[in-house]
């Protein structure tokens, strides 16, 4: 019908009645919006009845023009040769026109063809500097000339504001549209402030410099009685943000946080540890901002945050004694956030010494008086305090044993502390207070270096790997099975490094989820953060397994659970029959025989079997084999170690292997030695993964894989699935 129709319509739009026009132009924009293909038929009509003087007409003309311009690209080019003279013309007419009874809205000569005229500049001047240029100068007459105390000018200031930044404008009418926008950010009206707010952040991208002129009136905006002009004003401060202004914006930020409102603190305190964070040069400054923030909203502080800051402070020996200090007397000042009790327990338990004793005193210091006695107090008292939380209360204990080897005077006194938890019904606790007891009491001969300082945390791993875990978490719980790659990570400073799964929780102290994880490269990539709190602590570099939360955190001194691991054999106890334990003297050295008990006709478990390679995978590109092995004792486990081979005579690069096995498996994947794989067979990429079946014996062995690489420069990807594993494994 509309095709049928169609001519007789633009027939109508040449009629002389102005209301059979208006009505032919809002039919054509229809029609247009029902058949694209018949654009053709209506650009000649529409670009000269932009000559009419009947306001009806020009405004449903302008839009039909506008429907034209998204219908067609042949129908937007001809309406940039020969509308855009018409179209200003009419803005400087109805701009300049004298008092006109039946178009004007409080003092504004109809302020809706007003808008019409610019949203249909804007369309046309976008990527066309020709164009723009022909429209520069009536944009600057309208910003300059339309009154801003009336609703009706604002609507016509806003929109000639977003015609400015779509289009090729010069760079003087850009400060002229921010100018604008500026004032708005002064209007009582709650909504044109909102809406100033959201062009501001669109012109970041556009004048960076005129925006950062107008930042005193942002952050006003931040302290806003109006909760959603107070997020878009943060949201806007943190883009603002940059190396030369950031002292200055952090601070007033910081200060605002303790007057703020307790439903905006946490967006408030988020914006900005990751100001701090970002734009930090000065590790001294990092320190002082993150100490304000743990005082004063440290229920706030998410846990990558702070732990963030126990890796900074671990790497900065000469700020170790004045981390202490400050913490301690935020602590004595404020115990009720309990991020900041987190880190100052942690603190207080490596660094005791450094505070009672005040060493690495800063110049910007004063010295203060604390005993052996008071550092054990704070730790008593958190511990009291924070009775539900099961994390601070076990840093606390871990605390005060650092401190039983650090102060030995309180070595007493600190027992009868953790004593009080042997009978506590969380389990970990619980443990934790019989085993500390035990080490305190029993073990003085080993205590001192058990409890030694923790070694310095590797920052930049720590940093790259937090940067991938929220990505990669979120993938994985998008994914029924777990998946792990050795894939290529960008970082914001432009470097491609290998991405980690994510990381597992630094303190974690409840989860009993093992995580699929991935090591980053770096001196020891087995051996990244081992648990803050000992917790899950494994020597990855003799055992080789992924670290899991039910491993024996003291290597278990009780002889509870499982055995310490040395030179990559299990410590074996004495074994009898089922049942049987063998007790000895307190003191008395422990003779272990590996075969007692053992009749000669039971045959001992052959933990080096052989198992043959494999060819996993292998395309008219690739060959993939794998070659496995087993460590004594544990079944369960597997190390397969992947090589990969190229059958083409072109090189392969950005090389990246993906594996994914059930949830009842869990997979570790190393990074591949290289990212390029020689052509024709002339090397080999090989990559390392550990398995751990967890229904071993029941289920076999099962996983899906995803190479994908560039052959000159063209993307690849092949994928499979594996289940010729031998039995056993």
């Amino acid at each position: 019908m509309a095709r049928d129709l169609a001519p007789e319509v633009e027939r109508l739009l040449q009629t002389r009645d102005p209301n059979t026009k208006k009505k032919a132009a809002l039919c054509s924009i229809r029609i247009v919006r029902k058949v694209p293909d018949l654009a053709e038929n209506f650009m000649g009509s529409a670009a000269s009845l932009l000559k009419e003087k009947h306001h009806g007409v020009l405004i449903s003309v302008v839009q039909l023009c506008t429907e034209l311009c998204k219908a067609s690209r042949e129908a937007l080019e001809y309406l940039r040769k020969h509308s855009v003279e018409g179209l200003v013309r009419i803005l400087r007419d109805v701009s300049n026109s004298s008092y006109a009874p039946e178009y004007d809205i409080a003092g504004i000569t109809d302020p809706f063809l007003h808008i019409r005229v610019l949203r249909l500049m804007r369309t046309l001047g976008q990527g066309d500097a020709d164009c723009s240029e022909h429209v520069n100068d009536i944009l600057a007459q309208v910003a300059t000339k339309t009154e801003s105390n009336k609703n009706a000018g604002n609507a016509i200031l806003y929109e000639c504001v977003e015609t400015i930044m779509g289009i090729e404008a010069t760079s003087g009418l850009r400060v002229l549209a921010i100018n604008i926008l500026g004032r708005f950010l002064s209007n009582r009206d709650n909504n044109i402030r909102y809406v100033a707010l959201n062009m501001l952040m669109k012109a970041m991208a556009v004048d960076t410099l005129a925006v950062q002129r107008h930042r005193v009136t942002i952050l006003e905006c931040v302290k806003d009685a109006d909760v959603s002009i107070r997020k878009r004003a943060l949201e806007l401060v943190y883009l603002l943000v940059n190396d030369t202004n950031v002292k200055p914006l952090t601070k007033e930020l910081v200060d605002y946080l303790e007057v703020s409102d307790d439903d905006f603190k946490e967006d408030l305190t988020a914006k900005i540890c990751s100001i701090v964070e970002k734009f930090s040069q000065d590790k001294l400054w990092y320190l002082d901002q993150m100490f304000k923030v743990l005082t004063l909203t440290g229920n706030f502080v998410k846990d990558d945050v702070w732990h963030a800051l126990i890796v900074l402070i671990s790497n900065a020996p000469e700020l170790q004694g004045y981390s202490v200090r400050s913490l301690y007397k935020a602590l004595q000042a404020s115990g009720t956030q309990e991020s900041l009790v987190r880190v100052a327990v942690w603190c207080i338990g490596e660094y005791g010494e450094m505070l009672v004793n005040n060493i690495s005193m800063l110049d910007v210091e004063e010295p203060i008086t604390v005993t052996e006695s008071d550092a054990v107090d704070a730790l008593e008292l958190a511990l009291k305090r924070y009775s539900v939380d099961v994390t601070t209360r076990a840093m606390c204990l871990v605390a005060l044993l650092k401190l039983s080897s650090r102060f030995p005077q309180t070595s007493k006194r600190i027992q009868a502390i953790v004593v009080q938890n042997k009978g506590n019904t969380v389990l970990e606790l619980q443990q934790r207070s019989i085993e500390f007891n035990s080490i305190i009491q029993r073990h003085q001969s080993i205590k001192s270096s058990l409890l030694e300082r923790m070694p310095v945390l590797d920052e930049a791993s720590y940093l790259l790997k937090r940067a991938a875990s929220s990505q990669a978490t979120v993938s994985l719980t998008k994914s029924a099975p777990s998946a792990a790659s050795g894939g290529s990570l960008k970082v914001p400073n432009g470097a491609v490094k290998p991405p980690p799964a994510p990381l597992a929780d630094l303190l974690d102290l409840s989860s009993d989820d093992a995580p699929v994880t991935t090591s980053a490269p770096s001196t020891a990539p087995n051996d990244f953060l081992q648990d803050l709190l000992g917790i899950g602590l494994i020597d990855t570099s003799t055992a080789g397994g992924a670290p899991s939360a039910s491993t024996d955190i003291l290597m278990d001194l009780l002889s509870i659970g499982s055995y310490p691991v040395q030179n990559g054999l299990p410590a074996t106890s004495n074994i009898g029959s089922p049942g049987q334990v063998t007790k000895h003297a307190p003191g008395t050295p422990q003779v272990i025989d590996l075969l007692d008990g053992l009749s000669p006709s039971t045959p001992l478990p052959d933990v080096n079997a052989a198992y043959p390679s494999i060819t996993a995978f292998q395309s008219a590109t690739l060959k993939m084999t794998f070659n496995f092995k087993k460590q004594p004792g544990k079944p369960q486990e597997t190390t397969m170690h992947a090589s990969f081979t190229n059958l083409t005579s072109v090189t392969l690069t950005n090389f990246m292997f993906q594996a994914a096995v059930p949830k009842f498996i869990q997979l570790r994947l190393d990074p591949a030695s290289s990212s390029t794989l020689p052509a024709s067979g002339n090397g080999s990429i090989t990559q390392s993964l550990s398995v751990t079946n967890n229904q071993h014996g029941q289920k076999p062995l099962a996983m899906r894989i995803r190479i994908s690489y560039k052959v000159n420069g063209e993307d690849r990807l092949e994928q499979g699935q594996i289940s010729n594993f031998p039995a056993g494994l």
